[in-house]
């Protein structure tokens, strides 16, 4: 089972830049994409043998998660049930027979950290509802979770400590996250693997320097990490500020 994961930053504007062809060419099982930026009626966007699922936030051109499947779900949730946090479109979970897939657009603390008090409850909320999952059947989550967890996982770790998306908090809870019963399944198979990023600024040619953050995950329930054959990161795939990810699963 081949699984994709894609921060489009605006799936109009990706669709314009390659996002159908690499679509087509990975031929996933099931594709999830985070910051679509529209309501699914103002896009003609259908691919042959996949069901499609939209969660768009309130606000238009904002935030947003889609996941295409080609096999239909038991049922879908959007949001996680708690008005506050459901209002920006981040969180679709599909339920099949041996597992839950959960598709997350985490929010960003912002510069100056505006929002990183709204965060912290955000990520304790998930991490809860994550669990509550976890205890029916496996769970496979994945999307911009904006967080680089270890020092390894950005480029400049030292200069960029205590900046969003790499502040001790938002690092804590992804730590309380996986020691809550989940693995990220790219550093389980390779622990050291260093210069492997998902997103780049578009500042100072950060992406051809390969000055970059790994934000964009794969987690999985403890349970079943046996089962992860493969994690991928496709750096080569333009089209966003942020790279497609991947994990294969028996």
């Amino acid at each position: 089972m081949k699984l994709i994961s894609w921060n489009v930053n605006g799936i109009r504007a990706c669709v314009n830049k390659g996002f159908k062809d690499f679509f087509e060419k990975i031929d996933a099982d099931i594709f999830c994409v985070q910051e679509t930026k529209c309501q699914p009626e103002q896009i003609d966007l259908e691919f042959k043998g996949y069901h499609a699922y939209w969660n768009s936030a309130e606000k238009k051109g904002y935030s947003g998660t889609a996941i295409f499947t080609k096999k239909q779900p038991i049922n879908v949730n959007y949001g996680i049930g708690i008005e506050e946090h459901d209002k920006e479109g981040r969180v679709i979970t599909l339920e099949f027979e041996d597992f839950y897939m959960v598709n997350i657009y985490t929010p960003n603390a912002k510069r100056g950290l505006e929002r990183l008090d709204y965060r912290q409850i955000w990520e304790d909320e998930i991490r809860k509802y994550l669990q509550k999952l976890n205890q029916t059947k496996p769970v496979i989550m994945c999307g911009d979770l904006n967080v680089a967890h270890e020092e390894i996982d950005l480029k400049n770790p030292k200069s960029n400590r205590g900046n969003a998306g790499f502040t001790d908090e938002e690092r804590e809870k992804m730590t309380e996250l996986l020691a809550g019963g989940f693995v990220d399944s790219f550093r389980y198979l390779y622990p050291d693997k260093t210069d492997s990023y998902s997103w780049w600024s578009y500042m100072g040619k950060a992406r051809e320097k390969n000055v970059g953050w790994r934000i964009d995950y794969f987690i999985v329930s403890q349970d079943i990490k046996d089962k992860i054959k493969d994690a991928m990161i496709y750096p080569e795939i333009m089209g966003s500020d942020h790279c497609p990810v991947g994990v294969i699963i028996e």
